[in-house]
């Protein structure tokens, strides 16, 4: 036998049912007959209502005007059942964004989207140097230029109160603070839960035990009426800062429960290697402790995060005309009475774009930096 007969055969390439769509149909579609009855119960139910949602929201839609009668039938009445009225929605946008700040000095909150904008996309982009002084001027740099943007009061700028800031540009400013804040605190909280001083361990469990056990509308109620009461008579005190406190410290709470968990996943032999090394305690927490333990809670921190987002709508009990009470309130103009349904679709629209970001960008972040901890 001739020795050319030996010699190694080119692979033969998979079948077609182990790769490509039909492989992806096969592992998350029809796995097994359980998941099978699902799929097409899931499958029929699409059936039943995506042609009505479609219908409802594109095809039977009013996209053009600027008054009620663009959404009314020939005789006067809601075009009920038949199409949305996004007339409703484009009419009132400007609200719906800015609540009621003044149209003339729109570009201010403007400048910073687009400033915020940029510097995210260059922490999000591979191949961009400097990403700790990007990210180190996101965190402490673009706040402090945003707040004296959008307040003015400096370098000329005229100044606008609190109490026109509204629209989706308040609920991200209420989450933004909440997010910068809470996380430095709530690492700081967990840290010394589980700290071997008991004075220092016995505040942080008071602390963060209390903040749990009390729902965030009462922490809203008791920050606008009850934190005035303890400042020296005839001090002002701006409603919304009583509300970033507040909010603050009721979701610093929740954030030193995820990094505690964090802290306890931490296998017990990386604490005796840093003391090993005769590295300071705060050395250890910050070079080997909580890089890791961080990442493990990436997922419990997002969650938490896009909680706070939505909890912001709680903010209108206090007087503060957040995004959803703009929508309430344009509903219920008695020249669109009848188009509340729109409303709330935007709005659901909006939260889940933001959300889903962050969840999308949280899951990225887990296999960049590869925590190494799955099972």
């Amino acid at each position: 036998m001739s020795t050319s007969e030996f010699q190694s055969q080119p692979d033969r390439p998979p079948p077609n049912f182990q790769t490509g769509w039909v492989k992806w149909f096969r592992d998350n579609l029809f796995s097994s007959p359980f998941n099978t009855f699902l799929t097409i119960v899931a499958v029929y139910l699409l059936y039943l209502t995506l042609p009505w949602i479609l219908q409802w929201a594109i095809f039977e839609a009013d996209w053009v005007g600027t008054t009620r009668e663009a959404c009314e039938t020939t005789d006067g009445q809601p075009r009920y059942g038949i199409g949305a009225c996004w007339v409703f929605i484009s009419v009132r946008f400007n609200q719906i964004i800015y609540g009621f700040y003044p149209p003339e000095l729109q570009w201010r909150p403007n400048i910073i989207a687009i400033l915020l904008i940029v510097l995210l996309t260059g922490l999000l982009l591979k191949g961009v140097k400097h990403k700790q002084w990007i990210g180190a001027f996101t965190l402490i740099g673009f706040p402090i230029i945003a707040g004296i943007l959008i307040h003015g009061g400096l370098f000329g700028l005229e100044v606008v109160d609190t109490d026109q800031w509204g629209g989706l540009m308040l609920t991200l400013i209420l989450s933004w603070v909440g997010i910068i804040a809470s996380l430095p605190i709530g690492t700081a909280l967990a840290l010394g839960r589980r700290s071997q001083m008991p004075i220092v361990r016995t505040c942080s469990i008071v602390y963060i035990e209390f903040w749990r056990g009390v729902p965030l509308i009462t922490v809203l109620f008791m920050a606008s009426v009850m934190l005035p009461l303890f400042l020296p008579e005839g001090t002002e005190f701006d409603k919304l800062i009583r509300c970033f406190i507040g909010i603050v410290l009721f979701q610093s709470a929740y954030m030193a429960e995820v990094v505690r968990g964090g802290l306890q996943a931490i296998p017990k032999g990386q604490y005796e290697a840093a003391d090993a090394l005769g590295l300071s305690y705060w050395e250890k927490m910050n070079l080997i402790v909580l890089p890791q333990a961080l990442k493990i809670v990436i997922p419990g921190i997002v969650n938490t995060f896009i909680a706070l987002f939505k909890d912001t709508t709680l903010v209108y009990i206090v007087g503060l005309i957040e995004m959803l009470h703009i929508l309430q309130i344009a509903g219920r103009d008695s020249e669109w009475i009848g188009f509340d349904t729109e409303g709330y679709v935007f709005a659901a629209l909006l939260f889940w774009i933001f959300c889903y970001s962050m969840s999308h960008y949280s899951q990225s972040l887990e296999k960049k930096l590869h925590t190494g901890h799955k099972r």
